[in-house]
């Protein structure tokens, strides 16, 4: 069993990552978008496993590594970046966007990849140099994973 990180991160920056709401466009399957919050389970979720045959999903960005802003053309360039390493591993994604309710944050553009293992997901995050990303298991209930 993994032990659990003891973060460097922002206590302000923990709590923005927990109150961020992870948008998923799950139109492609006629499923209404959804919307995950961290530790709430999701019926949608659920259902949107079933639908595609997994029983996990990762919510990970490319954009603004380690939480650093970049300009919009960087993020454009690696998040096209992700998807070819997805395409190239044949995994399934769907669109998404994390946003937070209230702060000034621009929204990332993000996928949500479908049946992606929690070892294999902290690999992918930590390629594209991200602080955490959000990970769902057969419960349906999405967890904040950090990394660093």
């Amino acid at each position: 069993m993994d032990k659990p990180v003891i973060s460097q991160l922002a206590p302000t920056l923990l709590q923005a990552y927990r109150e961020t709401h992870y948008q998923v466009d799950a139109g492609p399957v006629d499923l209404a978008p959804l919307v995950l919050r961290v530790d709430e389970a999701s019926t949608s979720l659920a259902g949107l496993h079933k639908t595609f045959g997994v029983d996990c999903s990762a919510f990970i960005t490319a954009c603004n590594p380690w939480s650093e802003s970049l300009v919009e053309e960087e993020n454009v360039k690696r998040m096209e970046t992700l998807r070819l390493v997805l395409r190239t591993r044949s995994l399934r994604w769907l669109e998404g966007l994390g946003q937070h309710p209230r702060n000034q944050w621009p929204g990332e553009s993000s996928v949500l990849v479908l049946g992606l293992a929690l070892a294999a997901a902290k690999v992918l995050a930590q390629d594209f140099d991200q602080n955490a990303f959000v990970w769902s298991g057969a419960d349906a209930r999405p967890k904040l994973v950090l990394l660093r």
